[in-house]
């Protein structure tokens, strides 16, 4: 997976995607804690996800700063899909597009490279920015987009957590 730097900047500054490195895991944690309705998990499962999943993860970065992050991995049933966990932009660089900015990286780097024909994630009701992310992207692609409840509130127990609903997003055209 390659770097990329943004041709169109955000407030005049250029966008680098480049794929997560275990000594980000900290600051994924702390991103993601910055970013309600996010769940945030422990700061060592951000260590393993970008040790294990560092082929399938990527960070914006804005003059050096994390500004946003996209953490995804193959199902292991599933490889002809990216499961995309979690999409997070740092509240300073909301409104410019870089959660689509990354997705289409996403696509275009990983997708293409591993010949996957879906994405998919879970998203909760209350996560209205999510839904229009991921429904925007799949029209932007002609791909067609399902959502079917994945986990039901009840299967959280007695957390209080909203049902999860899964997004199947494609398919997706092959074309560079």
């Amino acid at each position: 997976m390659n770097k990329l730097t943004s041709e169109k900047p955000i407030n005049s500054h250029p966008v680098v995607i480049r794929p997560v490195q275990q000594k980000d895991g900290a600051a994924l944690h702390d991103l993601i804690a910055a970013c309600p309705p996010l769940d945030l998990n422990s700061r060592y499962a951000y260590l393993l996800l970008c040790h294990h999943h560092a082929q399938t993860s990527v960070i914006a970065e804005l003059d050096g700063v994390l500004a946003g992050v996209v953490t995804a991995y193959i199902p292991p049933t599933q490889p002809d899909t990216l499961f995309v966990w979690q999409v997070a932009v740092a509240p300073a660089s909301r409104g410019q597009r870089l959660g689509n900015f990354m997705l289409e990286y996403m696509l275009q780097e990983i997708c293409v490279q591993h010949q996957l024909r879906w994405i998919e994630t879970t998203i909760s009701p209350d996560n209205a920015a999510s839904h229009k992310l991921f429904t925007s992207f799949a029209s932007q692609h002609a791909a067609g987009c399902s959502i079917t409840t994945l986990f039901s509130a009840e299967d959280f127990g007695e957390s209080g957590h909203e049902e999860e609903r899964l997004y199947k997003i494609g398919p997706l055209d092959q074309r560079d």
